[in-house]
């Protein structure tokens, strides 16, 4: 709800600043005064177009600030909460606009752009129905403001979780369907590439040990002649072992004369001994090894180059052949067992589409209801403002196969024929003028809690009418102002008198030049000002007499 709005070096208006509250406020002045200035300047507030000339003549800048209470207005705090804007219960929209037509945009006194400060403000405000998003005259708001109008906030809600669960079950089988045959494509590689190191049989660290056998067996001539060389060294004399054991009996024999004490030295005897005798037959097995399989070194040097060729060819080290051989397994089995995984993902998927189809065939049918429901409103509503002839229709068509959305398989818009034998138009082709205002507003009246707008403003929507007509109109905006805020520049003493609040915009002529003053009316000026409204600018006792009529009827 719009709670004030001040203007400053706007035009005619150097200084301005009004109060509003819940309910209908009603302008009124003579033609010419300024009223259209200051919805006007609201507009700018609210993101439209500035131009140069509004700046008044002598000053710098001009700035208009419009003050809304947003508390429960939840899809204006979620766009400001998406542009990280801070927020409480109030908003402050402020524009201001140079005397070279250059413009600035705040919310909440952070500066933003023009485009983000039009989106804030066309959830807040329509003014007279402008094509702006959220405008009757948008058809791409009119599906919501069907649903809105019939109550299916619960099914809209639900069939969007539905889509955005066969959206992504759809994805995900898509995903695994490329992945799948990118694997295809590489199937046969990791088929001989598996086959070939298990084949190969790599083990871990064994590079370096055949390695080591390599250099060992390589030295081979060199370490034969030392071990012979040794060995002819040991096995002189009948060997190391047998003369340790020959002078182990010597002092064996001398061993009872020396009371014991020999005995340590025939221990270390057989030991030495024993050790002699095992280095003997270490040194004759070397030798032996070295001399049954000459086509060693050969065998070794063949498993070196194989198992360093796979890695070169795996552009990677000989030692991670083992967990490459394990890696290629498994992205092999994954490949065998990919079917039966998509497969799965496209069960999955048929069945997100078949409940998103059946909650979308629901709503549909729900929706036909829904506007031939809204037909019939809005048709009771168009005999009284004096467009008995036109036809408002609700058109509901399907959405071609693939543009299946979040709202569900229909396409809505609203259509009007103002002939009974023209074909239905849409709205913004077909309305246009007074007349267009006064179908607005029965729309309006029907959608009143639909449309999530807080401030709706009507431009002289008594254009070209008067009478019962006139009393029509008025009757339905203050209906209308029980549910939203409603602002209504008028020339009808009819409308007039339905407002909750009456301010009279005047004109007047200095030497500066022309400026307007916008005032609230106490109960005695309303009286008077409907009394020059009816009567012109000789007021009667009966036209006061016939205000005063007019304000008790309209509840003044």
């Amino acid at each position: 709800m719009l709670r004030r709005l001040s203007i400053r070096n706007y035009v005619l208006i150097s200084s301005l600043d009004i109060e509003l509250g819940a309910g209908m406020a009603v302008f009124t002045g003579e033609t010419g005064a300024g009223k259209s200035i200051l919805l006007d300047a609201l507009g700018l507030a609210l993101g439209a177009r500035g131009v140069s000339g509004v700046v008044a003549r002598g000053s710098g800048r001009a700035s208009v600030v419009a003050l809304f209470d947003i508390a429960g207005a939840e899809p204006v705090r979620a766009l400001l909460d998406q542009h990280d804007l801070d927020h409480g219960g109030e908003l402050l929209l402020r524009r201001v606009i140079g005397a070279d037509g250059r413009s600035r945009a705040f919310v909440n006194d952070t500066p933003t752009g023009i485009a983000l400060l039009r989106s804030i403000g066309g959830l807040l405000v329509e003014i007279d129905g402008q094509s702006e998003p959220g405008g009757l005259l948008d058809a791409a708001g009119h599906l919501a403001m069907l649903d809105d109008f019939a109550g299916h906030g619960p099914a809209r809600e639900s069939l969007a979780q539905a889509h955005a669960a066969w959206r992504a079950a759809e994805a995900a089988q898509q995903e695994a369907a490329a992945a799948q045959e990118a694997s295809r494509r590489e199937e046969d590689y990791l088929r001989h590439a598996v086959a070939e190191l298990e084949a190969l049989a790599p083990a871990c660290g064994e590079e370096a040990r055949r390695a080591a056998v390599r250099a060992t067996l390589m030295n081979g001539q060199k370490i034969a002649e030392a071990l012979q060389a040794a060995g002819a060294e040991i096995g002189s004399e009948g060997g190391v072992g047998a003369r340790l054991r020959a002078a182990r009996r010597t002092v064996e024999r001398a061993a009872p004369a020396g009371g014991g004490t020999l005995d340590g030295l025939l221990d270390s005897l057989e030991r030495a001994a024993i050790e002699a005798e095992e280095a003997e037959g270490a040194l004759e097995a070397a030798l032996r090894a070295l001399e049954s399989d000459p086509g060693r070194l050969e065998a070794v040097e063949e498993r070196l180059f194989s198992l360093r060729a796979a890695a070169r060819k795996h552009r990677t080290e000989p030692d991670a052949l083992v967990p490459l051989l394990g890696r290629l397994q498994g992205e092999l089995e994954a490949i065998e067992g990919g079917a039966g995984r998509l497969a799965a993902l496209g069960a999955e998927t048929e069945t997100a589409r078949t409940r998103y189809r059946d909650e979308a065939s629901a709503l549909s049918e729900a929706r036909r209801r829904a506007a031939a429901a809204l037909d019939e409103a809005v048709a009771g509503e168009l005999a009284p403002l004096k467009l008995e002839r036109a036809r408002f229709g609700t058109a509901i068509a399907p959405v071609t196969d693939g543009a299946e959305s979040r709202s569900g398989i229909d396409r809505c818009r609203f259509m009007l024929s103002t002939d009974p034998g023209a074909e239905p138009q849409p709205l913004a082709k077909v309305a246009s003028g007074g007349e267009r205002a006064r179908l607005l507003l029965a729309l309006r009246v029907c959608l009143a809690r639909a449309a999530g707008l807080s401030t709706l403003v009507f431009d002289e929507i008594d254009r070209g009418i008067g009478g019962a007509v006139a009393d029509a109109v008025g009757e339905r905006l203050a209906r209308l102002a029980q549910d939203v805020q409603v602002l209504v520049v008028t020339h009808s003493p009819q409308v007039a008198a339905r407002g909750d609040r009456h301010y009279r915009v005047t004109r007047s002529e200095g030497e500066e030049g022309a400026t307007a003053q916008v005032v609230l009316l106490s109960d005695a000026q309303r009286q008077e000002e409907i009394a020059r409204m009816l009567s012109g600018a000789q007021v009667t006792e009966e036209a006061r007499a016939a205000a005063g009529s007019l304000l008790a009827r309209g509840g003044a």
